[in-house]
């Protein structure tokens, strides 16, 4: 498959491909690509299968930033698909479908010209199919105006949900959420902003750090957070417990190449230690966190659904009060086209469900602002989209974990690589983005909270330049946001 690509009608030159990836059916990336390569004003992405495939990749929309776009799944041919024309092509399949799925067919309704706007320029588009730059034009000028009427159409109808949500009562000063940064949480001023702004607080749990070396836990660190915000009328989430990433299992676990067995019970002990220590504090665990994506023991699929097994019985066995919360990260998928131990993230929820693990809630993390699988910025339309696949799941869904910048970036963080919505990133447009996701989210009647990840900005935090407050610990127009949020709901 190849792929011609223009802007303002001129054949690009320069192209990074940040984000790029095939998918197949249900968007499930392809695993058997030889290669995706730029050359001569062309993406040329050869595969094994000769099946429709779409292409992914980060572009940029006049006026819409640099997001995470698709094509449509098409068949292989010798000539190059205009890609400007494709992602248009694809954007207007998306309105249409979700317009149905909605219900916001309504004719009288104001956005409803815009919608013919659009479908006018994308058949504009079509009639210049032969004359490529003409066609790349039209096709620009659709996306641009197709993006924003998705996003319009993504916010009405959040907004007749959200209504409904906040006339049943359906929220409590427990609905929003926060993670406490174990490096700030001796601060007064940081736990002040903390507590008077959340009722439900999580406390980050490392099993690298707490179990350093093997049956000897260090569990001071925990037992300060649990002094600080114990006994206050807050909600206390804890976790996640699991995670199989080099920085969360133990070091000496690593250097022992243990069978799976033997890590399947090291885990069980550790899961059984943490939770019966402080069982009588937290209302929720975060039980297991990424068990989709995050995978450096390799295991095999039947293994990665075992462990998960494991660290819920292991929870369950001394804690049968609490939420245990199955975790998912990176929802669209697009680690698994490069890595053979993963698993598509609804492939996973199915099958967790499927064995009759026990377990009360998965949660699901949202996080944008850097040049890695799962994080490149995508619009609004997209995460309704993404969310609205969770609908049939038959548990409820905590968003467990929510980051965007508040400030441009460098290196992986840098907005050509990394992905920018509607303008460089500032205060303001992380303040309106934070606004837009929590409506998007809690209009979900299946979703029970929202945790943002990070209260401030601190060197030495994963999601530095991400926080509410300053590194002086100054609000940020996010901040305030969520305040007025936060006041709605306790008001209703």
């Amino acid at each position: 498959m190849k792929f011609q690509l223009f802007k303002k009608g001129k054949p690009v030159k320069d192209l990074s491909l940040c984000g790029v990836y095939l998918f197949g059916a249900d968007m499930i990336p392809l695993r058997h690509v030889d290669k995706i390569e730029f050359q001569g004003g062309i993406i040329d992405c050869q595969k094994r299968s000769q099946d429709s495939a779409g292409l992914s990749l980060l572009w940029p929309v006049e006026g819409n930033g640099r997001l995470l776009l698709h094509t449509t799944r098409l068949p292989e041919r010798e000539q190059p698909y205009n890609l400007n024309l494709e992602l248009a092509r694809a954007r207007l399949m998306q309105i249409t479908l979700k317009r149905e799925d909605w219900a916001l067919f309504d004719q009288s309704d104001e956005l409803d010209a815009m919608a013919q706007e659009v479908q006018d320029l994308f058949i504009q588009a079509l009639q210049h199919i032969a004359d490529s730059p003409k066609a790349s034009i039209l096709a620009d000028e659709a996306l641009r105006k197709g993006i924003e009427f998705s996003e319009k159409l993504a916010s009405k109808h959040a907004e007749q949900f959200l209504t409904a949500r906040f006339r049943n009562k359906a929220f409590n000063r427990h609905t929003l959420g926060c993670e406490a940064n174990p490096q700030l949480i001796n601060d007064e001023k940081y736990r002040k902003w903390l507590m008077e702004m959340f009722g439900f607080i999580t406390i980050p749990v490392n099993w690298a750090q707490i179990e350093v070396e093997k049956g000897e836990y260090q569990f001071e660190g925990l037992d300060k957070f649990v002094q600080h915000l114990g006994g206050r009328r807050l909600a206390l989430c804890a976790g996640p417990l699991l995670r199989f990433t080099s920085d969360h299992v133990p070091q000496w676990l690593l250097k022992e190449k243990a069978s799976f067995e033997k890590i399947r019970e090291c885990a069980y002990e550790f899961v059984t230690q943490i939770v019966s220590r402080y069982s009588k504090y937290i209302h929720a665990w975060r039980v297991i966190s990424g068990m989709n994506a995050l995978n450096c023991f390799g295991f095999t699929f039947e293994q990665v659904i075992e462990m998960t097994r494991t660290a819920c019985l292991a929870a369950k066995s001394v804690d049968t009060k609490s939420r245990k919360i199955v975790e998912l990260i990176h929802l669209w998928g697009e680690y698994y086209a490069h890595d053979k131990t993963t698993v598509p993230p609804l492939v996973y929820t199915d099958m967790v469900i499927q064995s009759g693990i026990s377990f009360d809630a998965f949660g699901l993390q949202f996080h944008f602002g850097r040049d890695l699988p799962g994080m490149h910025v995508r619009d609004m339309m997209q995460i309704s989209s993404r969310l609205d696949c969770f609908a049939p799941v038959s548990k409820p869904l905590h968003i467990t974990g929510v980051s965007i910048p508040s400030a441009a970036g460098s290196e992986g963080r840098a907005q050509d690589k990394a992905g920018s919505w509607r303008k460089e990133w500032n205060q303001d447009m992380q303040a309106v983005w934070v606004e837009e996701f929590y409506k998007l989210a809690l209009a979900r009647p299946y979703v029970s909270t929202v945790t943002y990840s990070c209260l401030a900005d601190h060197s030495q935090s994963e999601f530095n330049g991400c926080g509410l407050l300053s590194e002086k610990l100054e609000p940020k127009k996010s901040f305030l946001m969520l305040a007025k949020f936060q006041r709605s709901i306790l008001k209703k």
